[in-house]
This record gives C-alpha cells, sequence and structure tokens, in this order.
C-alpha cells in the first residue's frame, strides 16, 4: 500500500461506541499532517454526534505510535515547521476537550506524539511490553506540544525525568506514575479490559458523563495557547538548528547523533 492509497486514521462503529484507528503500520503508526488532520475531524464528528458515548483510540499493526514522522521534517522553512508543530499541538487540544469518554489502548510503543495522545485519554489501557518515553532531546528537538500535557498527567518530577533523558519505561512503570490506568500482560487481556471498561461507560447516563467530564475539566489546570504558540517557536529553532539537523540526519541513517556518547 502506498503513501498515497493509505487512509491514515480509520474510523468504525458498533453500537455506541466508535473506533478510532491510527492506520501508517509501515512506519510504527508515526504521525503526519494527514494523520493529525484525520484525528481532529473524527474527534469533532464523534463529539457531534450524540449517539456516540465512548471513542476508542488505538494503533494498526500492534503499535500505537512511534511518534511524530521525521520524514522530510525541517525541508519546508520555519513557517511551515511551526504550523505543522501546532497543529500538532491542535490535535491534542481538542482530544483533551472531547466532551465524551475517551479510552487508549496503547500497544508496542507510545513515543513523543503517541505519549502526548496517552496523556490526554480518560482511561488508558496498556501492555505491559508497550514502550513509553519523550525521545525528542536524543535527536536534537524539543518535545514541544506534548510537554504541557504530560506535565499535567504525571507532574513536574517524573516529567523532568523522562524529557531530559530520553528514557523509556514500560506498562508498568507507566501505571507506577499514573500515566496509565491498567496494565494487561496480553491481547486477551487488553480486550476484556476495554470491555469492562466501556460496559462501565455504557452504564452511565450520557448527559451525566458530558457534564462531570466538562466539570472536571475546568477543575483541573489548563493547557493554555500561548504557551502551546510559544512551544512552536521552540520546536521550529531546534529544528533548523545544528542540533535538529544533525538528529534528524542520524535518525534516519541509523547511526548515533555527534554528541552521543557511551558511558566510560
Amino acid at each position: 500500500m502506498t503513501e498515497l492509497q493509505e487512509n491514515p486514521v480509520l474510523v468504525a462503529r458498533k453500537g455506541a461506541v466508535m473506533t478510532v484507528t491510527l492506520n501508517r503500520p509501515h512506519v510504527k503508526n508515526a504521525m503526519n499532517a494527514a494523520m493529525v488532520d484525520g484525528l481532529i475531524a473524527a474527534f469533532d464528528a464523534a463529539a457531534a454526534d450524540d449517539t456516540v458515548r465512548a471513542l476508542v483510540l488505538k494503533g494498526a499493526g500492534g503499535c500505537f505510535s512511534a511518534g511524530g514522522d521525521l520524514k522530510g521534517m525541517g525541508m519546508d522553512g520555519r513557517d511551515a515547521i511551526w504550523a505543522g508543530n501546532r497543529r500538532f499541538g491542535e490535535m491534542l487540544e481538542v482530544a483533551q476537550a472531547f466532551p465524551k469518554p475517551l479510552v487508549a489502548v496503547l500497544e508496542g510503543a507510545a513515543l513523543g506524539g503517541g505519549f502526548g495522545l496517552a496523556c490526554v485519554a480518560d482511561v488508558a489501557i496498556a501492555h505491559a511490553g508497550c514502550r513509553f518515553g519523550m525521545p525528542e532531546v536524543t535527536v536534537g528537538l524539543v518535545p514541544a506540544q506534548i510537554a504541557p500535557f504530560v506535565l499535567a498527567r504525571i507532574g513536574l518530577t517524573a516529567t523532568r525525568r523522562l524529557a531530559l533523558t530520553g528514557q523509556m519505561i514500560d506498562g508498568t512503570e507507566a501505571k507506577a506514575l499514573g500515566l496509565v490506568h491498567h496494565v494487561e500482560a496480553d491481547a486477551d487481556g487488553l480486550e476484556a479490559r476495554l470491555a469492562a471498561t466501556l460496559a462501565g461507560i455504557l452504564k452511565a447516563a450520557p448527559g451525566a458523563n458530558r457534564a462531570t467530564k466538562a466539570l472536571l475539566m475546568k477543575l483541573a489546570p489548563g493547557v493554555d495557547a500561548p504557551a502551546l504558540d510559544h512551544a512552536a517557536d521552540l520546536f521550529a529553532d531546534a529544528l533548523m538548528g545544528p542540533e535538529g539537523q544533525e538528529g534528524t540526519a542520524a535518525f534516519r541513517e541509523r547511526r548515533k547523533a555527534s554528541w552521543q556518547e557511551d558511558v566510560q
């Protein structure tokens, strides 16, 4: 299947539950502009449809998302870099404000932007072996748009550790940090947990659920647009700078970046 033929976001419906699947499995569901646009459209459609009572977010091919697609990133100039990064932040804002229960099923990897999406889920269900991380600094970039959402999810101390080291953690540690709510050992466990979660959601009155989520989001610390605008500035500057150019080149060439050293 070629890039032109693929649909980067698949939407399916079963009863009152809409399932949205990130669908670029050949690149571990790395997010490009088309996927981001497709996710925004799916969230908007589900929010506007009164017959949808829950949205499930998954990744195709046994992987949630490896993060942003670095292929071609930075080729269109600073304004395009800024706009693309800020558009991803807009998608996270839309997901955060989604008025109905949002359930994420996390397998394989949830890195970078995938990590950010996990942080806006009302219920996050992870495979024990799923890898979570914020690897942006290892390629000379800044976790710009996801940082405020990660910070709101797991707090400053845990965010600093993950963001400044690029360290990967598994589902068990993600649960200990409060990033995910349930950890399962295998695919059958994931499906059973998802079914139980949806059964609970569908027992709730939809209007009461919507009002309760709105109340909770109003009480919680928010992520404001100016902060995300500033984050896009930082991302654009980093990508166009020498570290970003070297780091993304090293990633594409599958080699170490010039600053990476082994611990003695």
